[in-house]
Order: C-alpha cells, then structure tokens, then sequence
C-alpha cells in the first residue's frame, strides 16, 4: 500500500481492511464533513463507509469497543471518554487514538426575534433544543443553564427536527455546537427573522473554570443573517479518531490522504478548512495513533504530549 508525498502525484491506494466512519444525524455539521471525507478517500482509491450516528458520545464509544471504526469526535467530549468523567460515567475510553484534525466547534443559541429571547437568563422555564440526548450540546448546555440560574425543558432531537420546531414556534430556542457558520443555526437565522446569540463574559469564564477543555472564542458580526454585533462563547476541536487496534497501515494511508489534500475547504467540504496537519497540535486530550503520527513525522509536524 502507498500513498503518494506531499507535492507528487498521488499514487491510488486501498486500506487493507473495511473501516466505518460514524457521524451524526440529519442537519448536523459531522455528516456533510463525513460524507465529503468519504467522497475524497474514494477518489484515493480508499473506501470508507459512511454511519450515521447520534454524535460524539455514540462515535467515542462504538471507536473505543470497535477496531475498524473511526469516528467524528468534539474533544470536549473526547475528554470525558478518556478520564471516565460526566457521560463517561466512570468508564476510561483507553482504546481511542486520534487521526486527524477537523474543524473548531463553538456553541451559540437561535430565537426567533418577536420571543425577546437575548440570553442565557431569558431561558428560565422556556424550552430549548440541544441535539440528541447527552451529546455534547445537551451536556455544556445544562452547565451554561446552571451558572446563569436558570431551568429550560431541554428538547432533544436531529439539528433538522429542531430547526422546524423553533422556526414554527413549537420551541423557543435552538442551542447547538459545530463549526461556524453553525449549519442548523443558519437555517434558523435564513428561514424567520431570528437573534443568533452566544454567553456573557461571566458567563464564558465560568465555563472556562468548570471545564478546561474548552476555550474561549468570538464569532465575528455579519457571520449569520441579521448578526449586527460579535458573538462570544466557548469552543473545542473536533478530530476524527480511531481504536488502537486500527491496522498501522490503514491508519496512515487514511491520515495521510485526507491531510494531503491542498484546499481542503474545495477538495473536502467548505468546513473542512481546519483540516491541515499543522492543526493536529490542537489535540492534547489522548495519544495519537501509531499511524498518524508516522506521517506527522515524515510532514515534520511536532505533536503534543496529551
């Protein structure tokens, strides 16, 4: 098996065993990423097959239990699998390794407009979309929830579902993590007159202090329909990883093809701008694979000790 290096030709390649790529569900930002991550393998000669999925949490499990299927993982959950900590349960994740870098994921809500809805404080008994349930977007929302004292009723479902249920009114607010734009959140914003806000500056840092994974981070003004000033909030990466048990050489040809991609934002999905080997620096949250760090050494890229 060969992949071509960086700048030559590249050479068609086969992994040597039938590997799963998990994603999530309808209206989410990890299964267009999946599905364009597929699409190029393929024109590598690297056949992946695409799994929906309810997110990060089901990804980080199936990936930690299976050694043929990788995984769509946001790193602040990626966090708790590893340390056995909040969905975790209890339960070290030992056996996940990442590949590679995808994108930043930050969180911001959507109301529509006529509900008055600016802030986490006008949530208090109001119901909100997060995602599936105890993903990622339902867990820092209960966190961000907590610190700014108020109780929603949290509605739990596909970004799609959600998206019809605050557009129609049937809910008052979508809550959701992704790369920005934030997919679901722009359907929001495109579809009725709708506020796209994010948290307070107390409220940011109270997040940052509960949860180090996280960081803080600005969406800049004009990034939604209707957005006239910046967004602050938190974020985390998101890295496609995979189970130790992964074959050597499967792990390095699918690294290797996706992170030689020249413009991955044209050649992968306009999301996948992030996608560049240099970004693997942004994973301090579990070892890579033995695969992917064989062609980060021949990238000449330094990775962290997690």
């Amino acid at each position: 098996m060969s992949l071509a290096v960086l700048g030559h030709p590249p050479v068609r390649a086969q992994t040597t065993v039938p590997v799963t790529l998990m994603t999530a569900g309808d209206g989410s930002a990890f299964l267009p990423y999946g599905q364009g991550i597929v699409t190029y393998l393929a024109s590598k000669g690297i056949t992946v097959e695409i799994k929906k999925s309810a997110g990060s949490n089901e990804n980080l499990s199936a990936v930690d239990a299976l050694a043929t299927t990788i995984g769509a993982a946001f790193m602040g959950s990626a966090y708790d699998a590893v340390n056995g900590t909040g969905w975790a349960m209890g339960h070290k994740h030992e056996n996940l390794r990442a590949l590679f870098p995808m994108y930043d994921t930050s969180f911001q809500i959507a109301a529509l407009r006529k509900s008055a809805i600016g802030s986490l404080a006008d949530l208090d008994g109001k119901k909100v979309g997060v995602g599936p349930a105890k993903g990622p977007a339902e867990v820092f929302f209960r966190a961000a929830a907590e610190i700014a004292h108020v109780k929603p009723i949290i509605v739990n479902g596909d970004p799609a579902l959600l998206v019809r249920l605050v557009t129609s009114g049937e809910i008052d607010a979508l809550w959701q993590g992704a790369v920005v734009p934030i997919p679901s959140l722009g359907e929001v914003a495109n579809q009725a007159d709708a506020v796209i806000f994010g948290l307070s500056d107390a409220e940011v840092a109270a997040m940052l202090a509960k949860f180090p994974q996280l960081a803080a981070t600005t969406v800049p003004a004009g990034t939604y329909k209707g957005q006239a000033t910046e967004i602050k909030s938190v974020s985390a990466w998101n890295f496609v990883v995979a189970n130790k048990d992964l074959p050597v050489d499967t792990a390095y040809a699918i690294t290797k093809a996706v992170l030689s991609a020249n413009d991955p934002k044209s050649q992968i999905y306009p999301t996948a701008a992030g996608t560049l080997a240099v970004n693997a620096a942004r994973n301090r949250i579990m070892p890579f694979h033995p695969g992917a760090m064989r062609f980060y050494a021949e990238a000449g890229v330094k990775l962290p000790s997690p």
